[in-house]
């Protein structure tokens, strides 16, 4: 199975890095990428929407953390994920949208599995990351404790692998920030903290 990849560097090692071992066709640009022939597309850009897409008939996976589908009137063969720097590691991916025999032979190729979630900002774990980034930069504002004492003191009661801040270098911090805008306007426990908006730059 051919698969054509528009990606950053990190997210191209992080997908090189998988068990399984597909086709992969790396494009420069998205010229290249709309021209490629395969069976599945990756654009792990963020949020880079185009109608270009609607041409294309086979499946279409794009890394829209923040934007839903709907938003976008996103055509039946494209589906979200979350590509943010470290979560393409995963074992498990989250997939907003219907899943196809393309994809579940994609993801048996890859070896990895997933879980349909519902369409919706930040999905599942973006939502969760996002949040606990955000409450991490509320403590760091109310001076309990330095970054690195708080990265230190997650990752052992958590056993995650990043600490809040971390995560926040790793994924960037406008990323965190666009979804958690997005979020408030819905919920106000997501209204970001006023460090992690000054260090914002969306």
């Amino acid at each position: 199975m051919k698969i054509a990849v528009l990606a950053n560097d990190s997210q191209w090692q992080e997908l090189l890095a998988a068990n399984g071992k597909p086709e992969w066709i790396r494009c420069v640009d998205e010229v290249a990428f709309f021209n490629c022939t395969a069976e599945v597309y990756i654009n792990m850009l963020e949020d880079a929407f185009t109608k270009d897409y609607k041409a294309i008939p086979q499946t279409i996976l794009i890394n829209s953390v923040s934007t839903t589908l709907k938003e976008i009137d996103a055509s039946g063969n494209m589906l979200r994920i979350n590509g943010w720097n470290g979560f393409l590691k995963r074992q498990h991916w989250e997939l907003a949208g219907n899943a196809s025999q393309q994809i579940e032979a994609f993801f048996f190729l890859l070896d990895k599995t997933f879980t349909i979630v519902p369409d919706e900002p930040g999905m599942v774990a973006g939502r969760i990351i996002a949040m606990i980034i955000n409450e991490a930069y509320f403590a760091l504002e109310e001076g309990l404790s330095s970054k690195e004492e708080i990265d230190i003191a997650m990752k052992l009661g958590t056993n995650y692998p990043y600490g809040p801040f971390e995560w926040a270098d790793k994924i960037g911090i406008n990323n965190i920030y666009a979804l958690l805008q997005k979020l408030s306007v819905h919920d106000k426990r997501y209204i970001a903290a006023s460090l992690l908006q000054k260090q914002a730059t969306v």
